[in-house]
């Protein structure tokens, strides 16, 4: 017999096979020995009182023996017959593949970058000499921005497609088996580059191809349909379907669209700055105590707040992590957040973001939120003096609106400097996070102090760019068989929902 029932652990008991069995014989009545094996479903910590304890939902298996479950997906190799170029091998276009093979179809997948080894070469060239490879960075090359953003997992996305089948495809490819239970689950930027390479010999090893160091700069469309695209200025590829997963920084592909008078629109995000502590105040915060417990992760949090009825919240936030230079041009500062697999950097970061909406910026260019964007990216560059060092404040000195005398120590690599960051941001911007950071620190004991520093700037939380397509067909309206998809066409926000819409995507050209 089995039975499904939630337990608390204490953290000192949670890997204590003895102790939960111990826990689940007493919640069921039963006598330990009769429970031969558990499967833990679901885990997650509850820190809402003093004593933190995990939460757990358990199945039990009662006088019945466990038979493991084969979770794996096996794939068949494909033809040439049908194909599908896939545009990006972020999330989105990796998963998008491995669909198409599922569905009898060949992926052709081309990346303007590098693959992730080849890749590493540039990442340390911008942290260590502020360079940046316009076509092989932080959100170019293989696995796209979520090779280098953390790998987290957590998602609403519940109706939009099986969340468990994309954990479970990331799990076969080498991350680990707690993806699938953790409420909150990551992987880690350490680990994606192996995980991410073993996806694309899947793509392979099944009649895919991927090719890198190939971006796409032509559509070739016909009569209202394409026939393919045009790489690198000279070299085409032919297919009459299209998967466009370019994630939320291509800015060259908006540009093309609209050059082409293919229909985009202008969308709403978010805009502030990237918000870093010691660890140990967001451990002593959120567990309620002196010194973390090793048997508790470093602590994470959310927040959000209504300043002036505007949203402010806490975005991508990375316990034990690390602020990384995320521009993709030149003469531009972009922050953003990871975290190795171990979480164990002594510092915790977090995007902390304003809501920019369409009545912000005037006109009616379908680029003006994309060039708003580069405009404050812009500034930031030219406030950090460049080398990519990064414009920044105190956080008290900020909201108090004076110059920080120094600057806390940081994890962000090619350096800080103090600025004020309120001529580098709009008013609406400033104005809303200096009204949510003391409210923020009233949430959260500690939050609010002059050890945390805001680096500027946080501008690519999503797309500011919308390309449309049909909720049914997922193609765009005017071009047949060509397919928008994901965070660079404004329909997916992290990994998961990214890798649904590839899904998904797949599924509408088989389907059409």
């Amino acid at each position: 017999m089995q039975k499904d029932i939630e337990i608390t652990v204490v953290p000192h008991n949670i890997d204590n096979e003895a102790a939960i069995t111990q826990s689940l014989a007493k919640a069921l009545n039963v006598s330990p020995n009769k429970i031969k094996h558990f499967k833990i479903l679901k885990r997650s910590i509850d820190a809402r009182s003093r004593r933190v304890v995990y939460r757990m939902q358990v199945r039990a298996y009662i006088d019945e023996e466990y038979v493991v479950e084969e979770n794996t997906f096996k794939y068949t190799k494909v033809s040439g017959d049908k194909k599908v170029i896939i545009v990006g091998a972020g999330p989105a276009g990796l998963f998008a593949a491995l669909q198409c093979i599922e569905n009898g179809l060949k992926p052709i997948v081309v990346e303007r970058g590098k693959d992730v080894k080849q890749r590493r070469r540039d990442l340390a060239a911008i942290n260590k000499q502020g360079l940046v490879n316009t076509e092989s960075n932080y959100c170019y090359g293989e696995g796209g921005a979520g090779t280098y953003s953390d790998g987290k997992l957590y998602t609403r996305s519940n109706k939009r497609g099986d969340i468990n089948k994309v954990l479970q495809i990331f799990v076969q490819h080498g991350a680990d088996e707690d993806i699938m239970i953790d409420a909150r689950p990551h992987i880690g930027t350490n680990k994606l580059p192996h995980i991410i390479t073993a996806i694309r010999e899947t793509i392979l090893e099944a009649g895919g191809e991927v090719l890198f160091d190939s971006k796409l700069t032509d559509l070739i469309i016909k009569d209202g349909s394409v026939q393919g695209i045009v790489v690198n200025q000279e070299h085409e590829i032919h297919a009459k379907s299209v998967i466009l997963a370019t994630g939320h920084s291509a800015r060259d592909i908006y540009e093309l669209l609209h050059r082409k008078n293919i229909l985009i629109e202008a969308k709403p995000f978010a805009l502030g700055v990237r918000i870093e502590h010691p660890q140990d105040i967001i451990d002593q915060s959120q567990y309620h105590c002196d010194i973390r417990s090793e048997y508790l992760p470093p602590a994470y949090y959310s927040l959000v707040e209504q300043v002036k009825n505007r949203g402010v919240f806490s975005f991508c936030m990375c316990p034990g992590g690390i602020i990384a230079p995320c521009a993709t041009g030149l003469d531009e500062i972009v922050v953003n957040g990871w975290s190795p697999s171990k979480r164990n950097n002594p510092y915790a970061n977090s995007g902390t973001v304003v809501q920019v909406t369409l009545d912000d910026v005037q006109g009616y260019d379908p680029l003006r939120m994309l060039h708003f964007q580069a405009e404050i990216e812009q500034k930031a560059f030219e406030a950090g003096g460049g080398d990519l060092v990064a414009p920044a404040q105190r956080m008290i000195d900020f909201v108090e609106n004076r110059l920080s005398i120094d600057l806390p120590k940081n994890s962000y690599l090619p350096g800080t400097k103090s600025s004020m960051l309120d001529n580098i941001l709009p008013e609406f911007v400033s104005e809303s996070l200096r009204g949510a950071l003391p409210l923020f620190g009233r949430k959260m004991k500690g939050y609010y102090t002059n050890e945390a520093i805001l680096v500027g700037v946080e501008s690519r939380t999503s797309s500011p760019v919308r390309i449309p397509r049909d909720k049914e067909t997922f193609q765009h309206p005017q071009i047949k068989g060509l397919y928008p998809c994901a965070e660079g066409a404004g329909y997916a926000g992290g990994i998961v929902s990214a890798a649904i819409d590839g899904v998904n995507c797949a599924n509408a050209i088989l389907n059409n």
